[in-house]
């Protein structure tokens, strides 16, 4: 007999320190969405077959974007400066002697664009790890279509060789252009961050007025900063609800009931209080207010427990989780999903008077799972 108490007040002990563990609160980061502005500047090398070095030229570019959530966004820009070709000519000098002598030439020319693109955007470190915006360094990738407005280019056009550019163009030429890329941001606050872009566009073939047979490519490395426009983020604190609270209520509740039958002869029906309150989470699956099968057993609990206590009084309280639509959408779900079990219990016989209801939309989430918010808690006393 001493064993099995010994034994009954550790395994009580034990769940006591389990079910303080779980219910210790703790600060979560909500992603916001958000509108940033950007501005760059850097290099871009146009692809071609002279020298490295003659084909880099200046270039600029600002943006702005919309971060959909912690991973998509898409973002407007507008790329622009100049580009750079060249040529490599041969020389034959033919001597009377029959000597041949060999020179080699080149030529280069520039002109100027203008490209606006439209990228979606893709934030990896959110996608493949927790979402933190405290984090210092963040990767992502990018793709995106726009045109290429190219003008000036009067440079080929007055070079030596301009008799043998094919497609060699004149005014101001409009152009489909696609580009993927990859960028890194370092976080300077909670606004701010400093970043760094690689990016390569393909353009139609005829842009650097040389045929080569496939698409000319250009290359742009570019450093700038990136700014906010409004909190990126909130933050909340949970609670997780602690399993051990039912257990004990099932212990309370079955003495209870056998003292009640013994005694039921004796004391007025009025007379009788609840000893504890009666907590039954009944949950929904998403964007629905039907009680399922298995969740009306708990509100049959409720009717039983109002039933024999008949001073008792339930607090039905409504949620949805943030995780699922707005706080328009979700305060709508949230008190449909309140009103559903308040009109349940009062078919169900308990008095409309001893029933009081609210909705807290996704503003508070009890539950540390996203997925279990979608509930509606009853609390009778």
């Amino acid at each position: 007999m001493k064993f099995r108490n010994i034994a009954l007040s550790g395994l009580m002990a034990v769940g006591c320190l389990t079910a303080s563990a779980q219910t210790e609160a703790k600060t979560e980061y909500v992603f916001q969405p958000h509108w940033y502005l950007q501005a760059q500047m850097g290099a871009q090398y146009t692809l071609g077959e002279i020298s490295f070095k003659d084909l880099i030229s200046p270039n600029i570019q600002i943006g702005a974007g919309y971060q959909f959530n912690k991973v998509v966004g898409a973002r407007f820009t507008v790329n622009a400066w100049e580009a750079k070709a060249g040529q490599t000519m041969t020389h034959y000098a033919y001597a009377g002697n029959g000597a041949v002598a060999e020179t080699c030439s080149t030529s280069k020319w520039k002109w100027n664009y203008v490209a606006p693109m439209v990228d979606a955007t893709f934030d990896l470190t959110n996608l493949f790890c927790a979402y933190n915006p405290k984090r210092l360094v963040s990767v992502g990738v990018f793709g995106g279509v726009g045109v290429n407005v190219a003008f000036n280019n009067d440079d080929a056009i007055n070079s030596p060789v301009a008799d043998k550019l094919e497609y060699l163009w004149d005014g101001t030429k409009a152009r489909l252009a696609a580009r993927a890329g990859a960028n890194v941001d370092f976080r300077l606050s909670d606004r701010v961050s400093v970043g760094l872009e690689c990016s390569a566009t393909t353009l139609n073939d005829h842009f650097n007025s040389k045929r080569a047979g496939n698409a000319d490519w250009q290359f742009t490395a570019l450093a700038g900063v990136k700014i906010k426009l409004g909190k990126g983020h909130t933050t909340r604190t949970v609670v997780p609800a602690a399993p051990v609270e039912r257990v004990v209520e099932r212990i309370v509740e079955k003495p209870v009931r056998v003292v009640e039958t013994v005694e039921k002869p004796v004391v007025k029906e009025a007379e009788v209080k609840a000893p504890e309150q009666l907590r039954r989470d009944i949950f929904f699956i998403i964007n629905s207010n039907v009680i399922s099968a298995s969740e009306a057993k708990k509100v049959d609990e409720i009717v039983e427990y109002m039933n024999k206590y008949p001073n008792a009084k339930v607090t039905v309280t409504g949620y949805a989780d943030k995780g699922t639509g707005n706080n328009v959408i979700n305060d709508r779900v949230a008190a449909k999903r309140a009103q559903i079990v308040v009109n349940t219990l009062v078919k169900k016989g308990i008095a409309a008077s001893r029933i009081s209801s609210e909705s807290k939309g996704s503003r508070v989430q009890p539950y540390a799972e996203n997925n279990k918010n979608r509930v509606t808690i009853c609390i009778a006393e």
